[in-house]
């Protein structure tokens, strides 16, 4: 089967944690998948590595989701080479946790303008396409569990995947009629490197790999069915 007989899917932030593990299991489950970051270094990284779940069936592109012409160049490469688009996974994300008082403003920025402003460009990129699919196609948002819970120190990141929250609820009543399925899945804490390089932090957390499922999971959906919010969380978390 050639690329363009295969359903094509472009996910962001998609060469380590969260995005690796859902590049992963869409590459295991037949898809063609276009895998961006920002690192030319860890895109070829994670093109290797991903290379033997689907020989020729993935491919790297730096993308920096700050900006749309990024996003847009990003989304391009993807419906040129696979010759639609049927998913795209919003994943690239960032946080920086710092009481607001001694928030520096460029940390602020950095988080608004991947967390959210890149959601923004990459789905804007996206959905032309995802309109001309017979299919219809999904955009699926990660988002977190502070998407809607509060922690201190999050000012920026809770008002980042607050945000994305509403965006993706609007983006599913805009869509909809379009055949186009929006929808966010909302971790808890994942044993990832996201939090500033912090080490992982024990087994009871979720693995990449369970929202990846999440994610392979909600694609199998009937085209009727609209799964439009998931929270998923640690069965067992630590006790307080």
């Amino acid at each position: 089967m050639s690329p363009r007989e295969e359903r094509m899917a472009a996910v962001t932030g998609s060469t380590r944690g969260i995005g690796f593990g859902v590049a992963k299991g869409l590459v295991e489950d037949g898809w063609t998948v276009l895998v961006g970051s920002r690192s030319q270094e860890r895109v070829d990284e994670a093109v290797g590595r991903l290379e033997g779940a689907g020989p020729g069936r993935v491919r790297g592109r730096v993308l920096d989701v700050r900006r749309r012409e990024s996003c847009r160049a990003f989304v391009t490469e993807a419906v040129r080479w696979g010759g639609r688009l049927d998913l795209l996974v919003n994943n690239a994300g960032v946080g920086r946790f710092r009481p607001i008082q001694e928030m520096a403003p460029e940390d602020w920025e950095l988080q608004i303008r991947t967390n959210l402003d890149g959601v923004f460009h990459s789905s804007q990129a996206a959905i032309p396409h995802l309109m001309e699919n017979e299919n219809g196609g999904w955009i699926v948002n990660v988002g977190s569990i502070a998407s809607r819970t509060a922690i201190a120190g999050g000012a920026a990141y809770n008002a980042s995947k607050f945000g994305l929250l509403g965006l993706t609820e609007a983006m599913m009543f805009d869509l909809r009629q379009h055949g186009i399925r929006v929808t966010i899945v909302m971790p808890g804490s994942v044993e990832t490197e996201f939090h500033d390089g912090e080490p992982p932090g024990g087994s009871w957390k979720l693995q990449a790999e369970d929202v990846a499922r999440t994610i392979r999971d909600l694609l199998a959906y009937p085209h009727r069915a609209h799964p439009s919010r998931i929270e998923l969380r640690p069965t067992r978390p630590p006790g307080k």
